[in-house]
């Protein structure tokens, strides 16, 4: 199934008055406050954010596994749901392929797929938290930090043939998220274990391209439930620094324990130039697999308001976006447009806030000041302004809503049947 700009624009013209009234209000308000609206509009259809091939399927838990039907059961089938939801929204230009899950077999007629919708590729992600069939050695123990030598060398073989896979392709970046770790005290020197994995990520790194990110992810437990040996930010950064230029930390959102300051890891890693991406995904006790913004939104903002302001302060490179999240209930496409909606619009939050005045309130501590500034932008309602910039660009102005009337998911049942099921998680 393949969406027409003809197709989204029968559909923008029963809403367009309504839009047209909410968007002239809303610039007018900022136009008075000295907000350029045409800039703001233009830095919204630069963000782009990567989807995930894992994501495009209904997830599941350790407890069960609900399909909707309609899943893409094929890599093409995979790009061309992304290409349905870039059509919606004008802002997922890539996916993010997941090896072994996603190895083409065709890898023309794949980058010919991408190149129909208008996507490209993003980051590509090695898997070595689970065994393969015929896999010559178990990661039962571990990858990367096991004490035996002949897994960790089968984990490097993996990671390097997952770059030689993104180079076919045209990514430029490889991430390493490892499940390494102990559930138990003395289950393993965690001295070795960290550097093993520094040993074995030398011999990755040496495989990257020169103008390739290699990003390190980080996570506090699971499913090791006593240590994780890239456990936080921290140890991510240190590798990173010992690796090299091409190294650097990979901040995946609920990959942190309950009330961590997110915000200020991201002021810190781009302070030192070391931040390279995000994960985004949202969650309320544990792991990452809500809507982006549905319990935490204001974080959200303050972590894009950090992000604002390393742009603008730092020479941190550019960044790779991507949502990694999995979808157990809601339908996987509108959960995904949801979350870019959700995305776009705490960065255009962010963009409002005057970081002079900011900066004012802040050298004479005046919080009361500070903390009215942050919640104005936060509070302000940007919607119509998203729903222009998708609008201009050849999107819809309520993606989930055209994606509905367009009847996308029975249609797709249609063609793939109720029992198709995607390959991931």
């Amino acid at each position: 199934m393949k969406l027409s700009l003809d197709q989204i624009q029968d559909q923008n013209l029963s809403q367009i008055s309504e839009h047209a009234r909410n968007f002239e209000f809303l610039a007018e308000s900022l136009e008075k406050e000295g907000i350029k609206v045409e800039e703001l509009i233009s830095k919204l259809q630069e963000l782009q954010i990567a989807i995930p091939s894992w994501a495009l399927g209904t997830g599941g838990t350790r407890f069960g596994r609900f399909s909707g039907g309609g899943e893409p059961a094929t890599l093409i089938q995979k790009i061309q749901d992304v290409g349905i939801l870039h059509a919606l929204n004008q802002s997922c230009n890539a996916v993010s392929l997941h090896i072994p899950w996603d190895i083409p077999s065709d890898f023309q007629a794949i980058k010919d797929s991408a190149a129909d919708v208008g996507i490209g590729f993003d980051a590509v992600n090695s898997n070595t938290f689970q065994d393969q069939a015929e896999q010559a050695n178990s990661y039962k123990f571990g990858s990367l930090a096991n004490s035996d030598s002949s897994v960790r060398e089968l984990a490097i073989a993996h990671n390097q043939e997952v770059i030689a896979i993104g180079e076919k392709l045209g990514s430029k970046a490889l991430t390493v998220w490892l499940a390494d770790g102990s559930s138990f005290p003395g289950q393993h020197s965690m001295r070795k274990a960290l550097e093993n994995t520094h040993l074995a990520l030398q011999e990755i790194y040496q495989a990257v391209p020169e103008d390739w990110k290699l990003l390190i992810e980080y996570k506090p437990y699971e499913p090791y439930f006593y240590s994780t040996v890239i456990q936080d930010w921290g140890t991510s950064f240190l590798l990173a620094n010992k690796l090299g230029k091409k190294a650097y930390t990979l901040v995946d959102l609920g990959h942190h324990l309950p009330n961590t300051n997110i915000e200020q890891i991201v002021s810190t890693l781009m302070t030192e130039e070391k931040l390279g991406g995000f994960h985004f995904n949202d969650s309320k006790y544990g792991d990452d697999d809500l809507t982006v913004g549905s319990i935490k939104p204001y974080q959200l903002f303050l972590i894009f308001q950090e992000l604002v302001k390393g742009f603008e302060e730092t020479k941190n490179p550019q960044l790779s976006w991507m949502i990694d999240a999995s979808h157990n209930l809601k339908d996987p496409m509108e959960d995904l447009l949801q979350s870019v909606q959700a995305i776009k619009l705490a960065y255009a939050q962010a963009l409002l806030v005057d970081s002079q005045v900011l900066q004012q309130a802040q050298e004479i501590h005046d919080i009361t000041a500070a903390q009215e500034i942050l919640q104005d932008a936060y509070r302000t309602d940007l919607r119509p302004l998203l729903a222009e910039a998708m609008r201009r660009a050849g999107g819809a102005i309520n993606p989930v809503k055209t994606f509905r009337n367009l009847k996308v998911r029975e249609t797709l049942i249609q063609e793939r049947g109720l029992k198709s099921i995607a390959s991931g998680l």
